[in-house]
């Protein structure tokens, strides 16, 4: 990190969707204070809890805390492993603001408070995307996941405030480039693709039902000509769950 960075790491979960959930945040930011040279930067972790929502709404809530707690005219970089928050605020919410927020089948969008209130709090500051994918060892995402559902199930956590060399995981924190992925969802050079894997699953989302199929023909047959379906193929229970959970839905 360079001196000016900012980096912040997000989550977000629910315990059933809608259901009892929590977000979580890890900020790492420059020391403006302190007058010891080698405490260059600080870690503050938040999170909370909601008894009635949505895995979105709660990765929704995760980012917006982030930005609302920086300053404006800062430049920060935001991990998450949440598609949904990424395609939204790098691609979707144009599109939503253009056409008075309705979507392309004529419905309002979903969780636009939220969304409007991360426009808000993201105007002036210079953000960068990425997104990682889920319980694949990226410690800060890791962590994030712990406080997220620590809120969710009631039992909340212990939450650092501190200078980053006293910080547990400071050993580790910053490395999550490996499993960086662009805003397009490419993946950059060093991660490993499931290109001529066998599929573990196929799935489907229509009308927020998802469904698992065992063949894409019969994936196929659910979604061709469905405005406002979403499919994928998934090479694991992992990987079935966290496409799952980007998508905010439940089998």
């Amino acid at each position: 990190m360079q001196q000016k960075d900012i980096l912040i790491f997000t989550d977000g979960s629910s315990r059933g969707n809608p259901g009892r959930g929590g977000w979580g945040t890890i900020i790492i930011l420059p020391d403006q204070t302190s007058e010891n040279k080698s405490s260059k930067f600080m870690v503050r972790e938040l999170g909370s809890r909601e008894i009635q929502t949505t895995n979105n709404r709660m990765e929704l809530m995760a980012v917006l805390e982030a930005l609302k707690s920086i300053s404006a005219g800062t430049e920060c970089t935001i991990v998450t492993d949440s598609k949904y928050v990424l395609d939204g605020m790098t691609s979707w919410v144009f599109a939503w603001q253009k056409k008075k927020w309705i979507t392309s089948d004529k419905k309002p969008v979903a969780n636009q408070d939220l969304w409007k209130a991360l426009l808000v709090a993201s105007d002036g500051k210079k953000i960068s995307w990425h997104r990682v994918d889920g319980h694949q060892g990226v410690v800060g995402n890791e962590r994030c996941d712990e406080i997220a559902t620590s809120f969710a199930d009631n039992i909340p956590p212990t939450l650092y405030n501190g200078t980053l060399e006293k910080y547990p995981l400071v050993k580790d924190i910053l490395k999550y480039t490996h499993a960086v992925r662009t805003e397009g969802d490419r993946p950059k050079i060093g991660i490993k693709t499931q290109k001529g894997k066998k599929a573990y699953s196929y799935l489907s989302v229509v009308g927020g039902i998802a469904i698992r199929h065992a063949s894409w023909p019969d994936c196929e047959k659910r979604v061709k000509g469905v405005s406002d379906a979403r499919y994928k193929k998934s090479f694991s229970v992992e990987d079935e769950s966290a496409i799952l959970k980007d998508w905010g839905v439940a089998l």
